[in-house]
């Protein structure tokens, strides 16, 4: 009986292990509940349960690729965002919204084609010009999106998919034995 306790906290610890797991620094899969294998998640180093700023790469329900920012910030992450991406800085707006808190809009594919070949981001919400930015790290970044994109392979349009053929074998009766 002395164990039944022990055995509470170990299972209560798990539970909340996994919401933790999902801001730690450095590229990983998403452990956020209902995105399993379908998103990689890149937090910055100074990231932990509380405090985080991340990004997220993401199959959406429609096969397209979404980057998204997953953040504590008090403000929430709708709005523009600064981004120094290997020494390119460009400004993109976070439509609020989605598991992570806002989608991107990257129109050109800058941000997601940077994350996948660069080496760092820097990052943060434009109305926090006074705070620091946070850097991420993009060392492993390419496996973990390639990961998580494995199913949202470019499909082709319907007008250009291979008709569904009939395939009915016909046997001669020399063949049937």
């Amino acid at each position: 009986m002395g164990s039944h306790p022990a055995k509470a906290l170990i299972a209560m610890l798990a539970l909340c292990a996994g919401p933790a797991l999902s801001q730690e620094p450095g590229w990983h899969y998403s452990h956020l509940p209902g995105e399993g294998d379908r998103a990689s998640l890149g937090c910055s180093q100074e990231s932990e349960a509380g405090n985080y700023t991340c990004l997220a790469v993401r199959c959406e329900d429609d096969f397209s690729t979404g980057v998204h920012v997953h953040s504590s910030r008090v403000g929430g992450v709708a709005g523009a965002w600064e981004f120094t991406l290997d020494r390119e800085t460009r400004s993109l707006v976070a439509e609020a919204g989605g598991p992570y808190g806002g989608r991107l809009l990257d129109q050109d594919g800058w941000l997601l084609d940077g994350l996948r070949h660069g080496t760092f981001v820097y990052l943060r919400h434009e109305d926090d010009a006074e705070d620091g930015f946070a850097l991420i790290g993009l060392s492993g970044s390419f496996t973990a999106i390639a990961e998580a994109l494995h199913w949202c392979a470019p499909r082709a349009p319907a007008g250009e998919q291979n008709a569904v053929q009939d395939v009915e074998t016909e046997m001669d009766e020399g063949d049937r034995e």
